[in-house]
């Protein structure tokens, strides 16, 4: 039996450098109940996200972003793109440097 919690076939992996003293703030923008798990979550096919820390460095981040599938995940990009790009540039200011990593597919199950 699949849980809900891993329903998931499409993953978006960001890396990101947080500026001095924006660590607090950038993980409420970024955590699971922030403002783009908020967007996010009226799209059809979203999971969940993932806020993770790098081991012995404060500052360096990864997200990991959940869904259904490739399709989904395109389809609430074209749809959100205003919203997203709002989210983006007021985020601008708690970042040094922010990467996307990769866009990878689940095998198996």
């Amino acid at each position: 039996m699949q849980l809900e919690h891993d329903s998931w076939r499409y993953l978006v992996v960001w890396e990101f450098e947080v500026r001095p003293g924006c660590e607090s703030e950038f993980e409420k923008v970024y955590g699971s109940t922030g403002d783009w798990v908020r967007l996010f979550r009226t799209a059809n096919g979203f999971v969940r996200t993932e806020l993770t820390r790098k081991a012995g460095s404060p500052r360096h981040y990864i997200t990991l972003d959940f869904w259904r599938s490739e399709a989904a995940y395109e389809e609430f990009r074209r749809h959100h793109q205003e919203e997203y790009a709002a989210i983006d540039r007021r985020c601008e200011g708690l970042t040094q440097h922010e990467v996307e990593l990769g866009r990878l597919e689940r095998l198996g199950e």
